[in-house]
């Protein structure tokens, strides 16, 4: 990997008792997490994994015919963001200036940032980036007058005739932000395109929000918010308000980006069509939530596999208090939990370097700060002090947050490189 850093103590899963060292130097090592040179637990991520993952979905977006920008929040990794541009991304998409500015350090010159901006510190930093570099494009999201007002009157006062790269959002009665109606739409469409601190460079939505893990309901609401976007858009480029030579198109999260790619497609216009998806998740994937949608992906797009999870947490059993419970060395501080409980998928017995599924009745039920409870049948497979059992996840954006390093491993769980996070 190109990009270095030290780890030492201050790293949550260093080992406490190593001399610090640079990441491009853990695979001289010969570290290997069944082997109990790191804490537990311990977040790895698997490189033969996050390398399909890349592949695949840059093939798709090829075969597809759009830009891609994933989601950078997903990890906030400086590291991975060089992978993403690398195997081929666009650009990068962010929520937030802070994490724009991130992204930036690790060589994204394109971006969009996906949410609204407008207090001062964030459009004085967001100005300030774009002047320290030339070659750095950014768009942003406006859904309202009011936001419009904000950033006029912040120009104002800066004295500002810098024009700042914008997108339309279109949004769903119930759900996040963006224009209820298409009247709304276009009124704010003709306001940022006579707007001396703004400039209309496409139309944005989100349709993650519709979305049921049910194909029939997906497809239906999907398709629906599509039609919206592609009619604003057609109004607004019939009124002459797009300020590019392309107009910009971009939807996708990671549950169901494949039924946005006709929006990003769309033809007929008065100018050609840029279509960036967006999804984040893709990177590592995971072992429940956007697995299941996945499973819906694959059977609309007739593939037989696509993406595969890459993020596991490794913890050790330390106490089997009764029959039928174990204790294992990890929690809320270490794993996510805002969408299901973490899943057990490997277990290797003590001082093995063996890793196997996990028993099919094995769950974790709940989880404290530095605890998760497994429960198993106590008269099959039982796990015993000292045994390791990898947690898969299911929404990776809320472990990565949790870690200021994840190392990566191969098929044997030997560390060979490491990344940072920059939450």
């Amino acid at each position: 990997m190109s990009n270095d850093f030290l780890l030492n103590q201050q790293f949550k899963g260093f080992p406490t008792a190593a001399q610090p060292c640079l990441a491009s130097t853990l695979k001289s090592k010969e570290w290997n997490v069944l082997d109990g040179d790191l804490p537990y637990p311990a977040a790895v991520l698997r490189s033969e994994a996050l390398e399909h993952n890349l592949a695949w979905m840059h093939d798709f977006v090829t075969r597809k015919g759009v830009a891609f920008a994933p989601h950078g929040k997903t990890t906030m990794s400086p590291e991975l963001f060089s992978r993403q541009l690398q195997a081929g991304a666009w650009g990068l998409t962010f929520a937030t200036v802070y994490q724009l500015s991130v992204g930036v350090e690790a060589g994204v010159r394109r971006a969009i940032i996906a949410n609204q901006v407008l207090c001062d510190a964030d459009l004085d930093g967001l100005n300030a980036l774009i002047k320290h570099f030339p070659a750095l494009r950014v768009w942003f999201l406006i859904d309202s007058l009011s936001q419009l007002a904000s950033i006029e009157d912040w120009a104002k006062r800066r004295n500002s005739t810098h024009r700042f790269d914008t997108l339309l959002e279109i949004g769903v009665p119930g759900q996040r932000t963006g224009c209820r109606t298409l009247e709304e739409a276009v009124t704010l469409a003709k306001a940022i395109a006579s707007s001396s601190a703004v400039q209309l460079g496409g139309v944005e939505c989100y349709e993650g929000g519709v979305a049921r893990c049910d194909s029939e309901h997906d497809t239906r609401e999907v398709t629906a918010l599509v039609r919206r976007v592609t009619e604003a858009t057609r109004q607004c480029d019939a009124l002459g308000l797009f300020s590019d030579s392309e107009i910009m198109l971009t939807a996708g999260g990671s549950a169901v980006f494949d039924l946005v790619v006709p929006l990003l497609r769309t033809q007929g216009m008065s100018k050609p069509v840029l279509g960036v998806l967006r999804s984040g998740c893709y990177i590592t994937h995971d072992h429940g939530n956007y697995r299941r949608f996945l499973k819906h992906v694959e059977q609309r797009e007739g593939l037989d596999a696509s993406l595969r999870p890459a993020l596991e947490v490794w913890t050790m059993v330390q106490s089997v208090p009764e029959a039928g419970l174990a204790l294992l060395s990890g929690g809320r501080r270490d794993l996510s939990y805002d969408l299901e409980m973490p899943i057990p998928v490997r277990w290797a017995l003590k001082g093995s370097r063996q890793a196997n599924e996990t028993p099919a009745d094995w769950t974790v039920t709940a989880l404290n700060d530095h605890h998760a409870y497994l429960r198993y049948d106590p008269n099959g497979p039982a796990p015993v002090v000292g045994d390791r059992v990898a947690l898969g996840i299911s929404h990776p954006c809320t472990t990565f947050d949790k870690w200021r390093w994840l190392p990566l491993v191969n098929e044997d769980f030997s560390i060979t490189d490491a990344i940072s996070t920059r939450f």
